[in-house]
């Protein structure tokens, strides 16, 4: 779908009764990023632009999930938001939709920053051979890690101990060695 055809159904926006059903829209559009909108939420869009046609709605929504995700993930400045239209796209919905973007952009990246989990650093590795109970036992390594969590909401360190048996680690050694191998292709 080339660009022309996709910004030619902005001005369906027009329809919507209110500044406060367009950001309905957007907000839904956001609320549903990951999931995509259920059909109560598509019936409720419709009948806001009064569109008979279902057909009308996608390219639509495409086009303002477009514009979101170049507003929140590029995290553009307001006087760039403007320039994301092409001039065929009526000054009036232009302002409207620059306005409604500016409003929710700070809160849409606290979203963003929230998605995105963060891996907790390996800070200490330690290990030692743990005496089997009995001779029929294999020889069980303890692996003790120590683990650094830089996010702010859960910042701190953490041990995880866990044993392995003979068989196991071997396992494990060849998947990092393997692991390693791949990082340094790639570096």
């Amino acid at each position: 779908m080339d660009n022309h055809t996709l910004w030619g159904h902005l001005p369906l926006l027009v329809r919507a009764n209110s500044k406060e059903s367009v950001e309905y829209i957007l907000q839904s559009l956001w609320r549903t990023r990951k999931v995509g909108l259920d059909s109560a939420d598509r019936d409720i869009i419709r009948e806001m632009l009064q569109l008979d046609n279902e057909s009308d709605l996608d390219p639509l929504l495409v086009c303002l999930r477009m514009l979101i995700r170049r507003c929140v993930y590029e995290n553009i400045n307001k006087d760039e938001i403007q320039k994301l239209f092409p001039s065929e796209v009526l000054p009036e919905l232009q302002r409207l939709l620059t306005l409604l973007l500016q409003k929710f952009q700070r809160e849409w990246r606290e979203d963003i920053q929230k998605d995105q989990v963060s891996l907790p650093r390996l800070k200490a590795m330690t290990w030692n051979m743990a005496n089997p109970d009995t001779e029929l036992t294999d020889p069980v390594a303890v692996i003790n890690l120590k683990l650094q969590n830089d996010t702010q909401s859960n910042a701190g360190e953490m041990d995880v101990k866990f044993q392995l048996a003979k068989d196991t680690l071997e396992t494990m050694l060849r998947s990092m060695y393997c692991i390693r191998d791949q990082l340094s292709d790639n570096a």
